[in-house]
C-alpha cells in the first residue's frame, strides 16, 4: 500500500463577484511510497499549498481523488483518521500554537484524539525529545524563537503518531540555523522512523536532500525525478520561476565552459567537493588573483548611531535587553545587509531608523534628524520601513488606494499623485490593471510589491526591508532585488535589508552588519564577512553555498581563493586556477 496516491486531481476556486472559476490544480497525478522523502517545489501561485491542503482533507477535489494510506479524503467518516495519519506543519509557526505552555501545546492533538492522560504525557515527552526541545516543557511558546516554535509545531504533529508529515514552507521564516535544525529532524524521522515526509519549499538546497522532487507550475506537474535528474533540466526550472543549488549551477556553467566533462550533476556540498577536488585541484595554478578593494560611491553619512542600547519592558519581570551599545554609520546610496540569528536584535535595530522605537541609551541621527518629538513626521517621510509580512501593511479596498494612502497627507495635486503612482508601478513591475483589485486577492509576491510601492511613492531617501523575500519563489526574489538595486542606482536611495538568505546578501550588498545577542559583532565588506566562516558558524549563521565549496577546496589547495561570493565568480576562479583565464574577480 502506498502512502499517498493522487489521481486526476482538479480544484477550482471562485473569486469574488461574478468572475469565472479559476483552476488552481489541473489533472494532477502522482504517488508517494511509504517512507519516501519527497520535495514539492514551484513558484508562488503554482498550486503547491492548494495541493498540500488536499492531502489531509482541508480542501476536497472538484474532480479526481486523494488517497492517504488507503483512505479517500472525500469520505466524511474517514477524515478524522486521515488527519491522524497525515500531519500538517504550516509556514508560520505562530498560527499553529494554541496553548500557554509547550507541554499543553504538544498535548493538544492527542487530547482531541481521546488518548489517555498517562499516554499523552509519554507522547509529549517523546515528541519533544525527537525535536530536541524537552528542556522547554514549561516555557510559554510565544517567548521562543521562530525556529523553536517550528520545532514545537512539529512535536505537536509527532505526538499524534502520524505515518506521514507534510510541511508547507515550514522553514521559510527561519534563520540558517533554524532551517538546518528542522531539516536534520526531518532526515532523522525519515531515516530512523520511516515516516513519510512531503516537504514544500522554495529552498533548492533543502529539495536536494529529498529522494525525489516534484515540480509544479500553473497547477500542473511539469517535472519529476531525483534531485540530480530535476536539476539537470535547468531551462524548465527557470521557466517555472525556480533555480537550482549553487553547486549544481556551478557544475553546469563549468560544463558549458569546457572545464568539466558532463556526468552526474552534484546536488549536495559533499558531491560537489568530491567532483571539483578530483577534477581541478591537483593543479597548482598561480595565486595571482587580486582582492578587490572597498569601493563606495558616496562617503556622505545618512545614518549615524553611537552606543545605541534598547531594553524591552524595563523594570518588569520580562525585561530584556535587545540592543547593547551598537555603533554604526550608513552611507548615502549604499546597499547594506544586516544578518544575525533569530533574536539577535536585527528587527529592533531597524525600528530605530524611523522612530518606531526610541533608544534607551545612546544617540542616533537619520538623514540629519534625531528621531523624537515633532521631528518624527519628517523622519518618516525620509525613511520607508517594510515589514516581513506584507499583509500587515495592506488595509485599503483596492491596490490603488493602498499605494496612494500616504500621498493624501502631502497635499499633492491630482497630476502629481498620478505621476508618482505610475512611477511606483514601473519601478516595482506591477501591471496597471492590478489597481482596481483588492490587495488581499494577490499572491505573496504581488502583496510585497504593493507594500513596497506604497512606500516608494513617498520618495524616501532610505528604504529598509525586513526579510524582503521570505516566502517568495526564486523568480520573485530576483525581481525584488533587481528593482531595489535599480532604485539605489537611479535615485541614490539607501537600501538596508535584513535577510536570512546569505546568497542574496552576497549577490547584492556592499557591506554587511552581523548582529549577535544584541551586539554588533561584525561590520565589513561583504566579501570579508563571508570569508570568516568559523566566526559566523559560532553565531548560528552560514555562508553562501558556493562560498562554502571554495572554502573547502582552499583547505586542500591554498592557491584557490576562498572568498568567492557567486557562481559567476566561481567559474572565473576555476579558469584562473587552471591557468587558462587571468581575469580577476570583482
Amino acid at each position: 500500500m502506498k502512502a499517498i496516491v493522487v489521481e486526476d486531481l482538479k480544484y477550482e476556486y471562485s473569486p469574488r463577484g461574478n468572475a469565472s472559476p479559476v483552476a488552481a490544480l489541473n489533472d494532477v497525478s502522482f504517488s508517494i511510497e511509504k517512507g519516501e522523502f519527497v520535495a514539492i517545489v514551484g513558484r508562488n501561485g503554482s498550486g503547491k499549498s492548494t495541493l498540500a491542503r488536499h492531502l489531509n482533507g482541508l480542501l476536497l477535489p472538484s474532480r479526481g481523488t486523494v488517497c492517504i494510506h488507503g483512505q479517500y479524503t472525500n469520505a466524511d467518516d474517514l477524515i478524522w483518521n486521515i488527519r491522524t495519519t497525515l500531519g500538517m506543519v504550516f509556514q508560520n509557526p505562530d498560527n499553529q500554537l494554541v496553548a500557554t505552555t509547550v507541554e499543553e501545546d504538544v498535548a493538544f492533538g492527542p487530547e482531541n484524539l481521546g488518548v489517555e492522560p498517562a499516554e499523552i504525557r509519554e507522547r509529549v515527552i517523546q515528541a519533544l525529545q525527537k525535536v530536541n526541545m524537552e528542556e522547554h516543557l514549561e516555557h510559554p511558546p510565544h517567548m521562543l524563537s521562530g525556529g523553536q516554535k517550528q520545532k514545537i509545531a512539529i512535536a505537536g504533529v509527532l505526538a499524534m503518531k502520524p505515518k506521514c508529515i507534510v510541511l508547507d514552507e515550514a522553514t521559510s521564516m527561519l534563520d540558517p540555523q533554524g532551517r538546518e535544525d528542522v531539516m536534520a529532524i526531518l532526515r532523522k524521522l525519515n531515516q530512523e522512523e520511516k515516516i513519510t515526509i512531503v516537504l514544500i519549499t522554495h529552498h533548492m538546497n533543502e529539495a536536494a536532500q529529498a529522494h525525489r522532487i516534484i515540480v509544479m507550475d500553473n497547477g500542473k506537474i511539469v517535472l519529476e525525478g531525483t534531485p540530480s535528474q530535476v536539476f539537470m533540466e535547468e531551462q524548465i526550472l527557470r521557466q517555472a520561476g525556480l533555480d537550482i543549488p549553487q553547486v549544481s549551477a556551478l557544475y553546469l556553467e563549468a560544463s558549458k565552459a569546457g572545464l568539466v566533462e558532463e556526468g552526474r550533476m552534484p546536488v549536495t556540498m559533499e558531491e560537489a567537493e568530491n567532483i571539483f577536488k578530483r577534477k581541478f585541484f591537483t593543479w597548482k595554478g598561480r595565486n595571482d588573483a587580486d582582492r578587490p578593494g572597498e569601493v563606495r560611491a558616496n562617503n556622505q553619512e545618512i545614518i549615524s548611531i553611537e552606543n545605541l542600547s534598547y531594553v524591552y519592558m524595563p523594570n518588569t519581570p520580562y525585561e530584556r535587553q535587545a540592543l547593547k551599545e551598537v555603533s554604526l554609520k550608513v552611507y548615502q546610496g549604499e546597499f547594506l545587509g544586516i544578518i544575525g540569528h533569530t533574536g539577535s536584535g536585527k528587527s529592533t535595530l531597524i525600528q530605530h531608523f524611523n522612530g518606531l522605537l526610541t533608544a534607551s541609551e545612546g544617540n542616533i541621527k537619520v538623514a540629519g534628524i534625531e528621531p523624537k518629538g515633532k521631528a518624527l513626521k519628517e523622519l518618516r517621510r525620509k525613511v520607508g520601513l517594510i515589514f516581513q509580512n506584507p499583509e500587515d501593511q495592506l488595509f485599503e479596498e483596492t491596490v490603488e488606494k493602498d499605494i496612494c494612502f500616504g500621498l493624501k497627507k502631502l497635499g499633492l495635486t491630482t497630476d502629481e499623485v498620478k505621476n508618482r503612482l505610475e512611477e511606483a508601478l514601473a519601478i516595482t513591475g506591477l501591471p496597471s490593471d492590478i489597481l482596481d483589485k483588492s490587495p488581499f486577492e494577490l499572491s505573496g509576491g504581488q502583496k510585497r510589491r504593493v507594500a513596497i510601492a506604497g512606500v516608494i511613492v513617498m520618495q524616501p531617501e532610505i528604504l529598509v526591508l525586513d526579510e524582503p523575500t521570505a516566502g517568495l519563489d526564486p523568480a520573485g526574489s530576483i525581481e525584488i532585488y533587481r528593482f531595489l538595486d535599480s532604485l539605489r542606482r537611479e535615485r541614490q536611495t539607501t537600501i538596508i535589508i535584513v535577510s536570512h538568505t546569505m546568497e542574496e546578501v552576497a549577490q547584492y550588498c556592499e557591506r554587511v552588519v552581523v548582529m549577535d545577542h544584541g551586539r554588533l559583532a561584525m561590520l565589513d565588506q561583504t566579501r570579508n564577512v563571508f570569508s570568516q566562516k568559523e566566526v559566523l558558524e559560532q553565531m548560528g549563521l552560514d555562508i553562501p553555498q558556493v562560498t562554502e565549496l571554495f572554502y573547502r577546496l582552499n583547505r586542500d589547495n591554498p592557491n584557490v581563493r576562498k572568498d568567492i561570493l557567486t557562481v559567476e565568480e566561481g567559474v572565473l576562479e576555476l579558469k584562473r586556477i587552471m591557468g587558462g583565464h587571468q581575469e580577476s574577480i570583482c
